[in-house]
């Protein structure tokens, strides 16, 4: 069979793999039909990551069943399924808690194509083993298709993580997302707070498409090439820059008691204004979204028909033009293996 593989900055191919079997009785083979690249994978293909190649990319993905293992029983052969990004067993103390990016059963951060826990293959594939079917598969919701919930996998619950359990407790709370580095992420979560209620929510970016994006959704554009010191106050602030400078100001920007999530990844250690932070109670969370748990609340603001994924697709694209349309990513990119 064959897989999407990452070789160096702008440059990917398609090779040859050997084809997965099932080697539990908790499996399921799932053929991918619909799959689209997280923000990390934009960062990676632009060199902007310490990830090098080659190894198989894309953990972002819809499938249907093509074989099942005989402890499956809440899935059958031709289900179409969501895929989560990281491989969680359901069953451990983490994962009884709802942390199933910590889960215990496997090595940590095991997941869908990155090299980082093993090698559990990829999206960009033509066949994938997903363990821990019966926790970890969930069905695709009726009369939606794959792919507008390509993005289910990761940065859909990623975003939603960002704002709802906070607006859950404050629905009149003010909204600021800083974006630009985790692009689609940033957008999504500026779409889903004012889904959820949100009366003030502001975007900034340096870029016009995404400001339009984000005021399409009802944000605020605030157009700036750099996040200034502190903006706001605001209660609850998202930095999807993935810039030094952009945590800062995420972090200044957070009013009293307000939280501060960061969705991008910072491989080195950064200068964060601490007293300011202690000055204003604020609370700060990084680390990977808890896909899994997150995916039914999140899916049911797509299902009622109050949040649309699709201004942020930039390309749906025909799965065989993958190398080229990875290439040249910019916010969310659709691969599909049949057109709907």
């Amino acid at each position: 069979m064959r897989q999407l593989v990452f070789i160096g900055p702008g440059k990917l191919e398609w090779r040859e793999a050997p084809e997965p079997e099932l080697q539990d009785a908790g499996d399921a083979l799932v053929l991918p039909l619909a799959a689209s690249n997280c923000d990390l994978d934009t960062a990676i293909v632009r060199g902007d990551a310490p990830l090098p190649g080659p190894f198989a990319i894309g953990h972002e993905f819809v499938a249907t069943i093509v074989e099942i293992g005989e402890d499956v029983t809440s899935f059958v052969v031709g289900d179409t399924v969501i895929v989560p990004w990281k491989i969680s067993c359901g069953t451990c103390e983490p994962c009884r808690r709802g942390v199933t990016a910590g889960c215990t059963s496997v090595t940590p951060l095991a997941m869908f194509g990155l090299p980082i826990g093993g090698d559990w293959g990829c999206g960009l594939s033509d066949k994938v083993r997903v363990p821990f079917a019966e926790h970890m598969l969930m069905a695709l919701p009726r009369g939606l298709s794959p792919v507008v919930l390509a993005s289910a996998s990761d940065n859909l619950p990623d975003a939603w993580r960002c704002v709802a359990p906070y607006l859950a407790q404050r629905p009149e709370a003010s909204v600021l997302i800083l974006g630009g580095g985790t692009r689609s992420t940033a957008l999504y979560a500026a779409g889903l707070a004012r889904a959820l209620g949100a009366e003030r929510v502001d975007y900034l970016d340096r870029d016009p498409t995404r400001l339009t994006i984000a005021e399409r959704y009802g944000a605020e554009p605030i157009e700036a090439r750099q996040p200034p010191e502190r903006l706001g106050p605001y209660d609850i602030v998202v930095d999807g820059s993935a810039t030094p400078e952009g945590l800062r100001c995420a972090l200044r920007s957070t009013a009293a008691g307000g939280n501060c999530t960061s969705t991008g990844i910072y491989f080195e250690d950064q200068s964060i204004p601490l007293f300011d932070m202690y000055r204003s109670c604020v609370s700060y969370h990084t680390g990977p979204c808890q896909a899994r748990t997150l995916l039914p609340a999140m899916l049911e603001v797509i299902v009622d028909g109050r949040f649309d994924p699709q201004p942020v697709t930039a390309e749906i694209v025909d799965w065989e033009d993958a190398p080229e349309a990875y290439a040249r990513l910019t916010t969310k990119t659709v691969l599909i293996r049949h057109r709907d």
